[in-house]
């Protein structure tokens, strides 16, 4: 027996309506790629979505055709993503700081056949234009009174381009499991590897991140995505924002310290989203200025692990709480979320920090568990180290064209290849990257644990560990720091503050100053080549 509910499919450009609809004057902010702060509201962003897709339909942009886009967080290009969906077609968000020609793979993979860019990635789009065998048209994120000056072919000023039509536009009518959104991770061994969002995916996504001791937003908050739309749909809020009518404040290109602080500041923000080097560089610039964060109530950071000295100084220096949280592209990208469940509200302030830089408790819609190497499932004691699999309506089943079948098993579970421990409670604690631990006398040991202890020190701005080959123990921990400007530290200085803070066949056997760590394109650290540049580095041990 069937049940006698309506069949209502979910499908992305309904929460632009129902934005439009129920919170059409609800304020969205930019800081525009061109330097001045504009304001619109969500009715006017249905409108020129409306646009936007009526504009790629005459362009010639078919049901199903990939757009790409390499572009900031920015009221137009929430406008192109909500108009690619709503015409039918996938947008496809390329990451700019990938190197060009891997940019122009991605393009060429995902067969994009449209290209819109903000104007500071004109050189980047010049140089990768020729390769592009599919692209038909560029459109430069501005006004014709910006548009850079270029020898691209078929290019339109987006304010020109959806000019020439108007908003009245059916949106199409879809399944809701037909594609909507595609991004590229480069988490995986080989090349690149797409994820492909369906319109279902991605509103219930948006809803288990509207959960309260999830991202815990509400209509009365003033939002800061900072995490880039590039960055795995901007952690759902691009979404979540209008479906729940919060005001939103888009940051555009500039990230640092500063700019950030001052829209916190003048937009009275109340909470915000990124990864720990962005919110390194504004607990910095706070400590020289002496600013305050007097209307931020809320963080999120994820995208690699939150040291537990950051965690400490949002919440005892500044008053905001912060949520630690976990995901990944295949995840959409949601997966834990480190709220205190209720029985653990009254712990001391030292104990719920040692549940705080867990990575979070998984909300309803994302299964968890941990294997051996032999997919036995492994008990959930907080203790045990696994392979983390996960399973889930915003889950990925395969990627993009077919890559990648080993990761996903014949049960619908996909392997992170990430090492963790689960506990009673259902907190979930990242050891390692299956690639990263380091693998010591038959044991593992964990480099996240081991950097976030080292950025405790006042001296520390940075730390990573890989591990270094060594002739009895085959791996042991090699630890390397960069220094805050104008501090100084010593070896000893640095193994002395880690004492007895982890277990002693844990502590590295060296340590390494350096100028600077190098990072991925979405911020994580580059591991890869600092074992390139440190794989033969001489152990004092060895």
């Amino acid at each position: 027996m069937l049940g006698q509910m309506q069949d209502w499919p979910l499908l992305v450009h309904k929460i632009i309506d129902h934005a439009a609809l129920y919170h059409g004057d609800r304020e969205m902010v930019t800081r525009e790629v061109a330097g001045p702060i504009t304001r619109t509201n969500y009715r006017t962003i249905a409108s020129r979505a409306r646009r936007v897709a009526k504009a790629l339909v005459k362009a010639g942009i078919k049901n199903g055709d990939r757009v790409g886009t390499l572009a900031w967080n920015t009221h137009r290009h929430l406008e192109t993503w909500y108009g690619i969906a709503g015409m039918g077609g996938v947008y496809h968000t390329l990451n700019p700081r990938l190197h060009p020609d891997q940019i122009a793979w991605i393009a060429n993979h995902a067969d994009d056949k449209a290209l819109f860019f903000d104007t500071t990635f004109t050189p980047i789009v010049e140089q990768i234009a020729p390769k592009l065998k599919k692209v038909k048209f560029f459109v430069a994120l501005t006004d014709k009174a910006n548009l850079p000056k270029t020898k691209l072919k078929k290019l339109y000023a987006y304010e020109d381009f959806i000019a020439r039509v108007d908003d009245k536009f059916e949106w199409k009518e879809l399944g809701e499991n037909a594609a909507c959104g595609l991004c590229y991770t480069s988490g995986t061994t080989g090349n690149p590897k797409g994820v492909l969002y369906s319109h279902r995916s991605n509103v219930i996504h948006a809803l288990m991140a509207g959960q309260t001791d999830a991202l815990g937003v509400s209509g009365k908050d003033t939002i800061l995505p900072i995490v880039p739309m590039f960055h795995a749909n901007a952690w759902a809020l691009a979404f979540t924002a209008p479906m729940i009518g919060a005001k939103l404040v888009m940051p555009g290109a500039k990230l640092d310290g500063a700019s950030v602080c001052e829209l916190l500041e003048t937009e009275k923000i109340t909470m915000s989203a990124a990864v720990p080097t962005v919110w390194l560089g504004l607990l910095q610039y706070l400590e020289q200025t002496g600013k305050t964060l007097p209307h931020l109530k809320r963080v999120v950071i994820g995208g690699s692990a939150c040291p537990r000295s950051m965690i400490e100084a949002f919440e005892t220096k500044y008053d905001v709480e912060v949520v630690h949280a976990w995901g990944m592209t295949e995840m959409s990208p949601l997966g834990t979320l480190g709220s205190l469940k209720w029985h653990l509200a009254d712990l001391p302030y030292e104990e719920k920090l040692d549940i705080k830089i867990k990575q979070g408790h998984p909300p309803f819609g994302v299964e968890m568990k941990i294997v051996d190497d032999k997919n036995k499932e492994l008990p959930r004691d907080g203790k045990t180290f696994g392979r983390l699999k996960v399973r889930g309506p915003a889950i990925a089943k395969g990627y993009f064209k077919g890559d990648g079948k080993s990761s996903f098993d014949k049960q619908g579970w996909f392997d992170t290849g990430d090492v963790a421990t689960l506990d009673k409670d259902g907190y979930m604690t990242i050891v390692d990257r299956a690639k990263d631990v380091v693998k010591s006398g038959g044991e593992w040991i964990s480099t996240i644990d081991i950097e976030n202890l080292a950025v405790g020190h006042p001296a520390v701005a940075e730390a990573a560990v890989i591990g270094v080959a060594h002739p009895k123990w085959d791996e042991r921990p090699l630890l390397i720091i960069v220094l805050k400007p104008g501090k100084t530290a010593t070896r000893e200085d640095i193994l002395k503050f880690l004492e007895g803070k982890i277990a002693k066949w844990w502590m590295p056997d060296d340590v390494v100053f350096v100028d600077e760590i190098p990072h991925t394109a979405t911020g994580k650290i580059l591991k890869t080549a600092l074992r390139e540049r440190f794989g033969h580095h001489k152990l004092p041990t060895a």
